[in-house]
Order: C-alpha cells, then structure tokens, then sequence
C-alpha cells in the first residue's frame, strides 16, 4: 500500500526553543535552506533581565501524518544580551544633607552626596558627574560627590550655608530634582564659660539675685578630672571696702550691742568736736566718715576728751587702709600717741605702723614692783600694706594683748619687755596722725607722721570688745551667696571667705560644676545700698586625665550694676511756738519742747501707669526705715550749767536701740532704731530753767539723720515763749473774774497810769474808778455784740465765719465763757494795759457807726487789745466760745 505524498525529508519545518521560559521564537524562513529567524514574543526589558540563554532544535520534514517521524538537528545553545537604552534619570539616595565644619579650616571632604541610576548598563546606569548648582559658593564637588570647602569659613561672617546639587549619569542625563546640601559654620572650639551676662543689674530691696543664671564650661570634648572655679567680688573702691552700714560710729556700737562709754577720737567736725577741722576728709565716700593722712596732718585731742583711767583692761579700734612706705628705712607712722606734754618726751601708749608692721606700746607706770614688763607688742600681716581697708582691733588684758583683723585673731609674734615709766607731774598730750614732741627739742612738735586713711578710731577704757560685736562691726552688707545649697551636687565642694566677696567651688563631674555656679548669686541687705559698679571675676582651673598639659580657661570680667535707690525724704512736723508761764519750767519736770512731734518719711515711686508719667513723674509713698540720730540743738547763747538744761527720761529709753548725750549745746539721741521710737523718745525731751523770770524766750533746733547724714530730715525750729506773772495777770479776761479779782488785777494798772503823786489816793476813789472803767467796758462789749450780731444776720456766709472764728451763735441767750487762764496760752497776751484802756476811752466817744468798723476791724486782725467782741483762743484753737447775756456782771 502505498502512501500519499510525504514532505522531503531533507527540508527543515521547525525549530524548537527548550530551557528556561524565555520570551522568544524561531521562525522558519526558508524550509530548503534551513534559515529561520529567533524573535521576541514580547517586549524585553534590560531592567528585568539583561541576558537569556537557551537551547534551540532544528526538525526535519520527514515525520507521517502524525508527527511521530521526525528527526531533529543537535542543540545549539543561544544566548541573548539585552542592549540598555537611557530612560532613567539619576535620583539622590537623600533629599536633603546636613553637615558642620569648623570656621578656618579647609577640608578635603565635608560631606559626600550619593545618586543613583535605575538602567541596567553602566554607560547609563553610573554617575559620571555631580555639579553644585547654586552660584557664588566657596564650595566645589568632586565626580564622587564629595563636597569641599575652597576658602576657610568665617562665623562671624556666615553661620550657614544653602547648596543645590545635581548629578549626572554617563550618558550625560541630569537628575529631574536636586538635592538640598546644609553645611553649619562652627566657631573655633575655645575652652572657657559661655552663657554668661558682662553686666547685672540690681534693684534695692530685690533679695539675692543670680549672677549667671545660663552659663555653662565649654571644654571641647577635653576629659577632665576636676574643675576649681573662684569668683570674686571685687568691692575695694566703695566706702571701707564694701557696702557697710554707715552709720554713726556711737550708734553701730549701740546696734552691735557694745558696751557703752567709748571715746571717738576721730568724729565728724563741730562746734564741739573741732580738732578734726583741719584733717583731711575723703569725700564722696557714701557717708563714710573717712580722714586721710599724708604725711603732713595731725590732730591734738583736746583734754576734755581724752579717755581717762586706762586700767589693765581697754579696747583700741580703728579702719585702717594703707600702703607700704616710701624708702628703705621707712620711719614710723603713728596712728594715735599718748606722750609727754613738755620738758620730756616720754610715749606712754602708742600705736603705729613700722615697715608693714603693727605696733602697740603700752608702757606703765611705776608700782610697787619695780621689774621689766611686756611693753611693746609687734604683728607682721600682708594685710598692714595691701592698700585696702581693715578692720583693727586690739584689746588689752594686761600683760596679754590680743589683735584681730577683719575678725580674726593674731598674737604678737613679738613681745618686747621695758622698765616702767617713774611717775611725774608732767601732763600727757593724746594725737592721732602723729606724735606729740613735746620735750628734748627747740619747739615743740609732731614727729612720726602717718601716711594712710584712717575711720573709726576709738578707745573703750575699762572693758575689752566680744568677738561677736567686733565681726557685727566690721561686717558686709553685701556678698555672694549660694541659692538652695540643698541643690548642689554631692561631689560639690564650696568656701567662702569672711567677708563673703570670695567664693571657691571644686567638683569632679563637670555638668554638676556648672549647675552650681548657676545658683552664684549676689545679695546687699542695706535698705539703701551704695549705687554704682561691682567688678565680678571668675577664674577657672582644670585638671585632665593623664595629661602633662591641660586646657586654659580664660577668667570672666563682668559688673554688678547697683542702681539707684529711692531716697527718702524725712520730715519733722509740730507746734512751732509755745507760750508757757515761768513757772513750768521751774518744775521738777521741766517743760516738754516736742510733745505732738511727728516723723514720716516718703520716697517718690515711678510706678504710675506710662500715660501719666509724662504729667506726673512719681507719687510719693510713705516708707518705714531707721534712723540713727536727732539732735535738739540749743540756738543762740548755750546752755548755762547749774541755771538751765536739757534733759530726756532715761525710762524712755528702755527696750529701745537708743542712748542720750547732753552739752550745753543741746541733747542728741542716737542709735539705729525705728522712726516711732524715736518719736516717742524725742517727745520726751524737756527744758528746765531754774530762774525763768529772767528768760523771755529760748529757741532750739531739732533734725534727724539717716545713716550719719547721708539722709537729713528738714530742721525743725522751735520758739518757747516766757510768760511773767505780770503778763499773765494783765492778760486775764475781765468778764469771766469777780468783782475782786479785777480788783486785784487793775490796781496796779490804774496805779501805773495815775502820776506818782497821786499813788496815795484813798481806796474809795480807786474803787469808784473801777467801777467806772467796767461799766464802761460792758457798754462796750454790749454795743459790740449787738452790732456783730446785725452783720452776722445779714451775711449769707456767716455760718462759715462763725466756724473760722470759733464763736457759736445762739438767737435765744448770748452766753459769754472765757478761760481765765488764756493770759498763759496766748502767744501775743502780754499787750500794755494802759494802751487798752486808752483804746476803751475812744471807743466810748465814737458813734455806732465808727464802733462797727473798729469791731469789724478787730475781728480781723491780730491785736493786743483785750478783744472783747470775740476773745481768741490759744494758737491753732479750733473750740467755740458760748455767749450768754445773763452771765454778763451787770
């Protein structure tokens, strides 16, 4: 059997692709030949898959109509590599990049930018190039993206700077979005205290206040060990080196509770205290009273003054500032010398400076023991010549002498021993700023002239100073001070100084170190702190690990800005003039001056609301603060001892800060107390005179002080007027005595106005002519009220002038009460009794129309006449006077 026609077998019908599933296909082309065509039978992605290899088969046609006879060819291995085609841009792998570089440095690489290129092949896959795209940059990128500075950086010119930067691919594509590039300019890394203020300002009155509340040690990555800071309040150029209380020297004893009966050699000029007139004073100094010695002043203490009885026990004290003396031998400069008066020149006590060092002499008399005894005491201290102010001390227990400076205690590291001095007659002469010569020369002299300032110097006989009142004395109003101490870390260390202006702190753990030194603050507990700069200094050491050299901190300077305080303004208020009978003051209590006194005291507050400041600067506002001294001083002649004085109850004075001195200039009352207790102490102050019906008038003067005169009240005048018992007679009230008593009264008034030859008149006519004068008198006042009574009803305001004059009114009865005894409150009562009864005589003759305007006239105006329309009260008197016709004697 025979088939039906097969393809040759020698033809090739198909290729066969077996392997991996690729996306390709053989075709055939031409059957004869063999060539067939491999193509893909969908797109090829580089991306997806670069490369493809599989196996292909070639088929003849020699198979039967099922297929079954076919022979295929060998297999041939394919393999296809995709060719890329540039369709992605690059992209950076971060949007925006950040870095910081030190100003003046350049550097090979600040930071590096990275972008990327999604195409397969490297000719369009591979960045070949990064440029920077903003302008005007002191930066350049390398073909890696690494980023350079082509300049040093400037802080101080730029702290930051803005970059754009692109990227391109190797087939020159550019990135569709740049990248944003930050680069920080850092400051030169020096180690030292950042966060802290050149200039703090304090307010009076605020408490403590820190001084550098953000300030922290910047030590540049250094390791340390340890940190020691010191801070220092430098206060030398204000009064005697800081803000001290500059009170009177009597009346910071009395605050410091010393004893009393100590001697001020060197006070404030005066009428009484003149032999420091002539002494250089260093002014501007805040009220501290404060004399400078240059080698060329002195001052002999006056006898009267001089402290007596200087027995084993006694304290010297005095401020001292000075510096070391001039040449290689320096001579000795006396601070105070008790010597021989004349023909000898024996010292007997002496204290003086001697090549920086402190000197006492005591040298004793002669008793029964004739043997060598401590004599010269010496103390060598850095503090003698430093040029800043001390506080000396030197109290005397014979044979032990003890010194303190500044509170602290030093012994003599020498003790030189003499032979007492033989007794003489000689009289001793007390100096201060030199040494009394008085002997063994041509002229008498000052010898060993001091060269320094001096305050405060005072000798205490008889008892010696606590060491409690001498640092109550010498102590600081103002200092550093630590805010909560329970705060500071536990590693923290910390010292002050006496005076409180030196703090030392010491730590190992540096963050603890800066939390304290923020809680440094400073602190002045005066009321009315000395204004102006306080230097502050902090100086820093640091301690590394391991390290032969360590980091450098350099030492802060700053100010402390005290600012103005509100100064008050003390005001004295009271009665100007009093008129008082001899008589009270010769009482055994003598006449009180100052009885309504009263003592306020105001400061001006800006603390209105801004829109009215510029129509109102300030209110002023009552304040509470201390005095320390008002002083009743006796204008005119002095007191004259045994005939008059000024004295002030000593009881007044109990449970008070408050003392009192009188001389015959007057009485001052000092201490540091309250305004009211002083107040009441001061109404306390009475005059006596024992023979007052020779004194007409005495006037005083009365003025207080705050902080020894830095702030006066105003002076207060006083004017007390003498009554005699002929004035006071004479000026007694005619209506409001009996018939006798005016008897009395005018016999003597009408025997002065009658002639001397008729002073032998009988009684009988006398007594006709009073009777006579009063009749007329009552006429008088009768006509006078009755008119002053028509222009009272006529006037539309004479309520108003009845409540100035001090008359009530009354339409039913006109009641007249007169205090007899107005002669003694009437300033002006001692008018001439024959001019008021010449005046009575006229008024008698005038008509009604002449006495209307002589009453008017009368009522408005101050007169001697007796006034018997509207008779006046004592100055000042706001009570009424009750008019009542029936009392009338008539």
């Amino acid at each position: 059997m025979k088939c039906a026609p097969c393809p040759p077998a020698g033809e090739i019908c198909a290729f066969k692709i077996h392997g991996q599933d690729a996306p390709f296909e053989a075709v055939v082309l031409n059957k004869t030949s063999g060539i067939g065509l491999l193509q893909a039978k969908s797109p090829i992605d580089c991306e997806a898959q670069k490369e493809y290899t599989f196996i292909v088969q070639a088929y003849d046609c020699g198979s039967g109509p099922s297929g079954s006879g076919w022979k295929k060819s060998h297999k041939a291995v394919v393999h296809i590599q995709v060719n890329d085609v540039n369709e992605f841009p690059p992209a950076f792998r971060e949007p925006v990049y950040r870095a910081a570089v030190t100003e003046g440095k350049i550097y090979d690489s600040i930071l590096q930018v990275e972008a990327t290129d999604q195409d397969c092949s490297p000719q369009y896959s591979q960045i070949c190039n990064y440029d920077i795209v903003t302008p005007d940059t002191p930066f350049a990128i390398d073909r890696n993206g690494n980023i350079r500075n082509t300049e040093k950086l400037s802080y101080d010119r730029q702290q930051q700077y803005t970059v754009m930067v692109t990227a391109l691919d190797c087939g020159q594509k550019r990135a569709t979005e740049n990248a944003l590039v930050h680069i920080d300019i850092k400051p030169v890394c020096k180690p030292g205290w950042q966060g802290w203020n050149k200039r703090v300002d304090y307010e009076p009155g605020t408490g403590s206040k820190q001084l550098c509340p953000k300030m922290h040690l910047e030590t540049c990555d250094e390791p340390l060990s340890s940190v020691r800071a010191t801070v220092e309040l430098q206060t030398s150029h204000i009064g005697k080196g800081c803000d001290r209380e500059t009170y009177s020297e009597k009346s910071l004893q009395k605050l410091c509770g010393a004893s009393s009966g100590s001697t001020d050699l060197l006070p404030a000029p005066s009428a009484s205290t003149n032999w420091t007139a002539s002494l250089l004073t260093d002014s501007g100094r805040d009220s501290d009273l404060i004399f400078r010695f240059d080698g060329r002043q002195a001052a002999k203490i006056p006898d009267r003054v001089v402290p007596q009885n200087l027995t084993d026990q006694f304290t010297i004290a005095t401020w001292m500032k000075h510096g070391p003396s001039p040449g290689l031998r320096a001579e000795k400069e006396t601070l105070l010398c008790n010597s021989d008066k004349t023909e000898m020149n024996r010292h007997h006590y002496a204290l003086y400076v001697h090549n920086c060092r402190l000197v006492f002499l005591l040298r004793r008399d002669f008793t029964q023991v004739d043997t060598f005894r401590p004599a010269e005491f010496h103390w060598k201290l850095d503090q003698i010549c430093d040029k800043e102010w001390h506080y000396y001390v030197i109290n005397v227990e014979f044979p032990v002498v003890t010194l303190y400076v500044d509170g602290v205690t030093y012994e003599p590291y020498l003790v030189t021993d003499d032979w007492p001095i033989h007794p003489s007659q000689i009289d001793v002469q007390l100096t201060v700023g030199a040494c009394w010569q008085g002997g063994e020369v041509t002229k008498p002299r000052f010898t060993q002239y001091f060269r320094g300032s001096l305050s405060g110097l005072t000798i205490r006989p008889g008892k010696i100073e606590s060491q409690k009142v001498i640092s109550c004395l010498q102590a600081c109003k103002e200092g550093l001070d630590i805010n909560s101490l329970e705060s500071l870390g536990r590693g923290i260390k910390f010292h002050f100084n006496p005076a409180q202006s030196i703090l030392v702190m010491e730590g190992d753990d540096l963050e603890n170190v800066n939390v304290a030194l923020k809680k440094v603050s400073y602190i002045n507990s005066r009321q009315f702190p000395t204004p102006g700069i306080r230097r502050l200094r902090i100086s820093t050491s640091v301690q590394c690990f391991g390290e032969d050299t360590c980091i450098w901190i350099p030492d802060i300077e700053a100010v402390v800005m005290v600012l103005q305080p509100s100064e008050p303004r003390i005001t004295l208020t009271g009665t100007e003039r009093v008129t008082r009978p001899a008589s009270d003051l010769r009482g055994p209590a003598g006449l009180p001056l100052f009885q309504d006194l009263h003592i306020i005291s105001r400061v001006t507050k800006n603390d209105a609301p801004a829109r009215s400041r510029a129509h109102r600067p300030g209110v002023l506002e009552e304040i509470i603060h201390n005095l320390d001294y008002c002083d009743v001083l006796v204008l005119g002649e002095e007191l004259k001892p045994g005939l008059e004085s000024l004295q002030v109850n000593r009881s007044s004075l109990l449970g008070k800060h408050l003392d009192a001195t009188n001389s015959t200039s007057g009485i001052s009352i000092y201490g540091v107390d309250s305004m009211s207790n002083y107040e009441q102490v001061v109404r306390q102050v009475r005059y006596q005179h024992w023979r007052g019906a020779e004194l007409s008038e005495r006037k005083f003067r009365l003025s207080c002080s705050e902080l020894n005169g830095r702030y006066t009240s105003n002076e207060f005048n006083l004017e007390v007027s003498v009554l005699h018992s002929s004035e006071a007679e004479g000026h007694v009230n005619h209506m409001a005595v009996p018939p006798q008593y005016l008897q009395a009264v005018h016999q003597p008034i009408m025997a002065h106005s009658q002639s001397s030859a008729h002073n032998s008149a009988i009684p009988s006519a006398a007594t006709v002519v009073i009777v006579m004068c009063i009749t007329t008198l009552v006429v008088i006042v009768v006509l006078g009220i009755y008119r002053v009574h028509v222009a009272h009803q006529r006037s539309s305001d004479g309520g108003d002038r009845t409540a100035e004059g001090g008359v009530d009114w009354s339409n039913s009865a006109l009641n007249i009460t007169v205090n007899p005894m107005e002669s003694f409150e009437e300033p002006q009562a001692a008018a001439d009794e024959e001019e008021e009864e010449e005046e009575e005589e006229e008024e008698d003759e005038e008509d009604e129309d002449e006495l209307d305007d002589d009453i008017t006239s009368a009522e408005s105006e101050d007169s001697d006449d007796e006034e018997a329309a509207v008779p006046r009260g004592p100055r000042g008197d706001k009570s009424q006077q009750q008019w009542d016709a029936s009392t009338l004697p008539y």
